[in-house]
Formats: structure tokens, sequence, C-alpha cells
């Protein structure tokens, strides 16, 4: 089962309509190898149909994350990045000079993890982090 046939199963387990606008964002967030944003969506799909807004591919990718199905992370610039669970998890690091990203292991997070909850009682969400930072070139400057 694709990607995306397993996320509109799981929503539809859970009670949610799948509209034919939820279908093609769906599938365009299941099938993107990377992080994308609502508007790199909203242009992809413009090209198929004008029957989606970007308050209707907001929504869906909100649903998704609420749901667990999506993760989403703030790599620069303001701007918020999508990706489905599936693609694994990882951190970002971001450069805030150039904004480069760098993806790194999430293994390195899960010591982290574990002062949080035993400290704090907190269980954070690492699989998919963004750490701001300079990347070596920039170091250099």
């Amino acid at each position: 089962m694709s990607h995306s046939h397993s996320i509109i199963a799981e929503l539809r387990s859970k009670g949610y309509r799948i509209t034919p606008q939820r279908e093609l964002i769906i599938q365009a967030l299941a099938h993107h190898p990377k992080h994308i944003t609502a508007e790199e969506i909203a242009h992809q799909l413009q090209q198929q149909t004008s029957a989606i807004n970007i308050a209707t591919i907001y929504r869906t990718l909100e649903l998704l994350w609420e749901e667990g199905l999506a993760c989403r992370n703030d790599l620069s610039e303001g701007k918020t990045f999508y990706a489905i669970n599936e693609h694994g998890p990882h951190i970002h690091l971001v450069c805030r000079k150039c904004n480069r990203v760098i993806d790194a292991d999430a293994i390195v997070l899960k010591e982290l993890g574990e002062i949080l909850q035993e400290k704090y009682q907190f269980d954070p969400d690492l699989d998919h982090s963004s750490i701001f930072g300079l990347c070596s070139a920039c170091q250099d400057r």
C-alpha cells in the first residue's frame, strides 16, 4: 500500500471524509521526496486543478499533523514545511546566516528526550526537529 493510500485509510478509519481535494493534497505530500510548504503544494496542484485553494491545503496539512500522520517544521525564513512521517526521523540543522539545511540523525537527541521526560515529565517530539546555528562555511566568515 502506498503512503498516500495508508494515510487516507487511517483518516477514514478515524471518521474523516476524504474529499477529492484532500486526496490530491495527501498525494502531493506523500510523493514529495523532501519537506514541502503549503504554497509549493498549491503551485504543484494548480497545474492539475483550480478546485483547491490555499486554505484547504493548510487545513489538510494541519489535520495530518494533528493526527500524527505528518510532521511540520520551521526550517528557515518563517516558512513552515511538511512531510509525511514515513519520511523518517531526523533533525534539521538550519544555518541562520545562509539558510542551508543539513539533515542529521535524530538519535543524537535521544539523551535529551530522556532528560526532558525524567526531569520535567515532558515527552518531546524530537523525530523531526530544527536546530538553528551556523554551518561550517558561515563559521569561517
